[in-house]
């Protein structure tokens, strides 16, 4: 560094050029791994491929919508998405949840027996995939008393259904699309 001084250059832009590349390092950091993380990012690096406000027959009677239908490694993905921003007190047995934001307070149902409806009617029509369902918080969202079984959030959504080991999917999707071909006809009726 002695020898890079002695050219005569002034100090002043020794450090210029010091902080331009360590600039240029952060902007290369956060472009690599500081991209925002938004709930379609996460559904497109889970998905091989998804259906969106899908609406099916329930068992009984009736019809029942489905936020987001999602083809993964591990079978089929019903997800639920709830937007809501808070201290949420909820529990698996709870009917009614409560969300407590700054003055405001509101109370809605637990989504998980819609969910488990959900599940079921997935079953109806593809019985041979394994097929899962999540209600997916999006932040803002937290459960400070304990998080109920099928509720996560965006990182956990990722950590769980993303990331694959690529020749086990292969042979999972490949396995899982005749069947998913099976809904898609049910959309498409």
């Amino acid at each position: 560094m002695n020898e890079f001084l002695s050219t005569g250059l002034p100090s002043i832009s020794l450090f210029a050029i010091i902080a331009g590349v360590l600039m240029l390092a952060v902007l290369m950091w956060y472009t690599k791994c500081g991209k925002p993380r938004t709930l379609e990012s996460i559904l497109n690096n889970i998905a091989y491929e998804r259906i969106d406000g899908l609406i099916i027959p329930k068992i009984d009677d009736g019809e029942i919508q489905i936020d987001h239908l999602v083809l993964t490694a591990q079978g089929i993905l019903i997800i639920d998405i709830k937007e809501v921003q808070g201290a949420v007190f909820g529990s698996d047995k709870m009917d009614s949840w409560t969300v407590i934001a700054d003055d405001k307070r509101f109370t809605f149902n637990n989504p998980q027996p819609a969910l488990y409806e959900r599940i079921a009617a997935v079953k109806q029509i593809v019985r041979q995939v394994p097929v899962a369902g999540k209600v997916v918080f999006l932040d803002g969202a937290v459960f400070t008393k304990g998080v109920p079984s099928l509720v996560i959030n965006l990182d956990q959504l990722h950590s769980e259904f993303g990331d694959w080991d690529e020749d086990t999917a292969k042979v999972n999707i490949e396995a899982f699309v005749p069947h998913w071909e099976e809904i898609k006809a049910w959309v498409a009726s």
